[in-house]
């Protein structure tokens, strides 16, 4: 066989991995799989640290944020298992790829707070009172604030799972509107724990408040991630700048300022969800 010959039947081998990959890391067994994975994790994880928290606070919170990262780690778990090494690379080229336009990445990460200084103005015309903003030299401590949460407050633990993975193998099963709600409805169960535990947000706010306001979120984060070549980067600058900017801002969870935040995010996910369709992205892979 020449030389042409053979490079042709390798590129043909190469091509014709592309769908099996696909299929491996795209299977019903492999979602629920990641599914489980990123609970177990979590939710041991989080068991643990409660335990932990009767003898060593230190260790509770290490483990608490471990606990974190089971949906990236599930992400990344299952695509290697199931897609081998190949995949793998493949599913982090396409997650990683920050080609996006810069206008992507103004919109998610200015977009959060301008929101919800809209939510607090509104909520200080119907007779609320207005939260204390940050002093100017309390400034470069809110800036370090949005590393601590990128790092730790649940973009780079989550977002590689639960859009990176979930939301393109639901895609290729459906469209991005049901994949959304499907992973917010696991999004937000996924952080039940954290209702019974002291001192988290989620100890602050009503369980059916924070399952609208992330299953809508969810949908903004589909609606993106299909606008945006599934790259896993402008989820993540939106998962840090909404998380950053409720505590730069003092938003009182559970209270009516985050309640006006919700109603907004309701409002623009359901404007999101009824445009009309475009052509689905599946071609990005696992």
């Amino acid at each position: 066989m020449s030389t042409q010959a053979m490079t042709q039947s390798n590129q043909t081998q190469v091509l014709d991995r592309i769908p099996l990959l696909q299929v491996r890391a795209q299977s019903m067994p492999v979602i629920l799989t990641f599914f489980v994975i990123a609970f177990a994790w979590a939710w041991g994880l989080g068991f643990a640290a409660m335990q932990a928290k009767a003898f060593s606070g230190a260790l509770a919170t290490i483990l608490l944020m471990a606990a974190g990262f089971g949906p990236s780690l599930a992400g990344f778990a299952v695509v290697a298992f199931f897609s081998r090494g190949w995949g793998l690379r493949e599913w982090l080229a396409r997650c990683l790829n920050w080609r996006i336009g810069w206008r992507w990445y103004a919109l998610v990460l200015l977009g959060p707070p301008a929101m919800m200084v809209c939510a607090i103005a509104l909520h200080a015309a119907l007779g609320g009172a207005l939260p204390a903003l940050p002093a100017a030299e309390k400034i470069p401590i809110v800036i370090a604030n949005f590393g601590l949460v990128l790092l730790i407050g649940g973009p780079l633990g989550e977002e590689f799972g639960w859009r990176g993975y979930a939301m393109s193998a639901l895609t290729a099963r459906s469209n991005w509107r049901t994949a959304s709600l499907i992973v917010g409805a696991a999004w937000g169960l996924w952080h039940l724990p954290l209702f019974f535990m002291a001192g988290t947000a989620q100890s602050q706010m009503p369980i059916a408040l924070f399952m609208i306001n992330i299953i809508a979120s969810s949908v903004v984060f589909g609606w993106l991630f299909e606008h945006t070549k599934r790259s896993v980067l402008p989820a993540i600058v939106l998962h840090t700048s909404l998380n950053a900017s409720a505590g730069i801002l003092l938003l009182p969870l559970g209270g009516d300022a985050y309640a006006l935040v919700t109603a907004l995010i309701v409002v623009i996910a359901l404007e999101l969800f009824v445009r009309p369709r475009r052509q689905s992205s599946r071609s990005y892979g696992p």
